[in-house]
């Protein structure tokens, strides 16, 4: 829908007559795929009670809707289902579904069923499927065998969705940690899952900045040259690229004063407000400046010992 039919259906709701006292329910499926003008357009019959509005995503809503209308919103979050769960499921599967019908199936084990599934019974559906459709009459499910089948990673990497934020996030604090096992196993994630290569070198520089610092000033030197050699090189040579600057960066000792100190600085602005500027440290560059006393009273320092002079 757009925001014309969206309008149309608000439009609608406002027709509702003595007998239809409750307002309309409005389910919007994949809501986050609704831009900024769609779910503007949802905000005024939402705070007016005009609509009952439920949106389902599969994104975080933090990022993918609008914080004016997240605001006048109950947010309930799905849990992944659990291994229980999930053993009912296959169980059920295997009972009434046609794929198994005059099939003689055991299920040795189940770990990598659960495993591969991640909480998520669409997913379990899709490994059932694949295992129904090998065409044996006699099937052993065991959990290399399922391996074996799957093959390949199932997307529990979504590049382009929260998972993508947990598993930089994983990355970034397992290199702050100084664990470059951890932090190389959070890359090969990203790698397997296809992230951007550009993304992760990015991660790198700011870890660089940010945790290394100036306990290491040369960190931030060697991931602007893995930045530069991972667009240079690319997809897949420039994953050794990335892993020697992650073992690199969470080697390294780790300081945060650069970063505190910036954020300290930048409180102080937001407080404090716009004070002048001293006197001294103006640059008095014409005639007029020099007569409002731009620049009086400023030490030059190279004029002092150790070029160093006390002054504000």
């Amino acid at each position: 829908a757009g925001v014309r039919e969206v309008r149309e259906l608000l439009a609608k709701s406002k027709e509702r007559t003595l007998f239809e006292p409750l307002a309309p329910i409005l389910f919007i499926d994949e809501v986050h795929r609704f831009n900024k003008g769609q779910q503007d357009a949802l905000l005024a019959a939402v705070e007016k009670g005009q609509i009952i509005m439920i949106g389902a995503t599969t994104e975080n809503p933090s990022f993918e809707i609008n914080n004016a209308l997240l605001s006048r919103c109950q947010v309930y979050t799905l849990k992944p289902l659990s291994s229980d769960d999930l053993l009912i499921l296959i169980s059920r599967i295997l009972e009434k579904d046609w794929l198994f019908k005059d099939r003689n199936v055991t299920l040795e084990e189940n770990e990598a069923l659960l495993q591969l599934a991640h909480g998520d019974a669409r997913r379990l559906c899709n490994i059932m499927e694949l295992v129904g459709n090998t065409g044996s009459t006699d099937i052993r499910i065991t959990n290399g065998w399922v391996y074996n089948l799957v093959q390949e990673n199932l997307g529990l990497y979504d590049k382009g969705g929260e998972m993508h934020y947990d598993i930089a996030s994983a990355f970034i604090k397992s290199i702050r940690g100084s664990d470059p096992n951890a932090a190389l196993y959070w890359l090969a994630r990203m790698v397997e899952g296809g992230e951007d290569p550009s993304f992760i070198a990015r991660r790198l520089v700011i870890a660089a900045a940010e945790d290394i610092g100036l306990a290491n000033p040369n960190a931030i030197l060697l991931a602007t040259s893995c930045q530069q050699a991972t667009n240079l090189v690319g997809w897949p040579e420039c994953r050794i690229i990335l892993a020697e600057a992650t073992v690199y960066l969470a080697c390294s000792p780790k300081s945060n004063s650069a970063y505190m100190g910036i954020e300290q600085a930048l409180a102080c602005v937001r407080n404090e407000g716009s004070l002048p500027v001293p006197l001294p440290l103006r640059n008095a560059v014409t005639g007029l400046m020099k007569n409002l006393q731009y620049g009086e009273g400023y030490q030059y320092v190279h004029d002092h010992p150790g070029d160093v002079a006390e002054q504000e």
